[in-house]
């Protein structure tokens, strides 16, 4: 295990590669832009071949600041729910349709009139009603395979399409708990044959291609290895391992997810599961967060308001801090109130409020994953820009109770270079 594992993050405006050695220290990293997706109203596209020329020149890079040092394997991470149609030889017919097109009206009712309740394939943006639009407007007699991001770029570099991984498939339909594409896929009229092979993420999907591998001047036998959608890969990057170790994402909005050993549904609650390693990622999401402190203040204010924050005085306030009516997790009401009042007159007492009505719901939620089943946290990994906010951390901390850890590794394509790590491991 004297090589390196490469993972490469594929989002919508930008590619990322990091390399590891076998003890996680990182050997190499570079970062390469995209042109933004084309939006045109709810649809969103993005040409798969500039997600080719990312790739490529991500690994050219990485190869360069390696050295003499070989590269063994390779994970992708892509952006959940974009979708493609490929034909035989794997060339795109489509353009990728992004995770946030959402034209598919029409195609997402057809899904919910015949689909469980507790599926990822809901809504308009999933990629089985993506799936659906282009049977309808795309040239879906010469497809032959149905992919996702992360999937195309694989299968392009080891030469075989139609192999995905368990967390892409889920948007798609599949049941990662019975392990398979379910029945009720044939009432949509879903040709079997575009469905690609679920492989659990950290295993093999092959090899590098003799061509792609004289094209790097490398050795063909680097490890081509399925990957994740970029939300797992970069809580697999955050250190969380082991049940009860639970994951917040403090971004726009709130995310909160624990370990447990085995899946829980709950659609009245917005709790849904997905594969991690052996084990379940359990959890939903919340319309607070840092998108709410946007709405009332800058970058530059908040910037300039967090060291006066007095994490050890509790303000008194009782916020549930919302931009507007409509809450999905740990409340699923879509008429739920915002609570921000009374204001008070200084900014920073508002500021730390909010703060502590976010943190709250994060208590909140945990509370409810608990009573559904899963272990309450016996540690918090911290992830999105509200991580890096030491008195925030602070307060979550005296709210749940536990230990709040802000991840040393935060970058999704840490994450899948674990992945492929994790095929070294599994070979040694």
């Amino acid at each position: 295990m004297n090589g390196a594992a490469l993972g490469i993050d594929l989002g919508t405006s930008g590619c990322r590669g990091i390399a590891i050695a076998a003890d996680g220290s990182i050997l190499a990293h570079t970062h390469t832009e995209l042109p933004p997706p084309l939006r045109r109203q709810a649809q969103v596209e993005q040409n798969p071949q500039l997600w080719w020329q990312a790739v490529d020149h991500i690994i050219r890079q990485i190869l360069i600041q390696l050295g003499d040092i070989p590269l063994t394997s390779i994970a992708i991470d892509g952006t959940s729910g974009t979708l493609l149609l490929c034909d035989t030889d794997g060339q795109p017919l489509t353009p990728g349709l992004m995770y946030n097109d959402a034209r598919a009206t029409a195609e997402a009712e057809r899904i919910s009139a015949c689909a469980p309740t507790d599926t990822a394939a809901s809504g308009a943006s999933s990629a089985l009603a993506k799936l659906l639009w282009l049977q309808q407007h795309g040239p879906i007699t010469e497809a032959h395979f149905a992919l996702h991001q992360a999937d195309w770029v694989a299968n392009r570099l080891g030469g075989e399409f139609g192999l995905s991984d368990t967390n892409n498939c889920m948007k798609l339909g599949y049941d990662a708990l019975a392990a398979e594409w379910p029945a009720w896929l044939d009432q949509l009229a879903i040709p079997r044959e575009l469905l690609p092979r679920a492989l659990p993420p950290g295993s093999l999907m092959g090899q590098l291609t003799p061509q792609l591998a004289a094209h790097y001047d490398i050795d063909h036998t680097v490890a081509i290895v399925a990957g994740t959608t970029d939300s797992t890969a970069a809580i697999y990057a955050s250190g969380a391992a082991e049940p009860g170790d639970a994951i917040t994402s403090l971004g726009s909005t709130l995310v909160t997810k624990v370990i447990c050993e085995t899946p829980i549904y709950d659609p009245k609650h917005g709790v849904y599961s997905q594969p991690f390693g052996r084990y379940w990622l359990v959890g939903g999401a919340s319309n607070s967060g840092g998108n709410v402190l946007l709405n009332y203040f800058s970058r530059e204010q908040l910037a300039q308001m967090t060291p006066l924050l007095q994490p050890g005085e509790a303000t008194g306030l009782d916020y549930y801090p919302l931009c507007e009516p409509g809450e999905r997790f740990p409340i699923n009401d879509p008429d739920y109130p915002p609570r921000l009042s009374p204001r008070p007159d200084s900014d920073m007492l508002f500021f730390q409020a909010i703060l502590e009505g976010i943190a709250e719901i994060e208590k909140q939620a945990y509370l409810l994953l608990e009573a559904l089943g899963a272990p309450y946290p016996q540690r918090v990994y911290t992830l999105g820009g509200g991580a890096s906010n030491a008195a925030w951390r602070q307060i979550r901390q005296h709210k749940l109770s536990v230990e709040v850890i802000t991840a040393t590794q935060t970058e999704a394509a840490y994450g899948s270079a674990l992945l492929a790590r994790l095929h070294q491991q599994q070979g040694e």
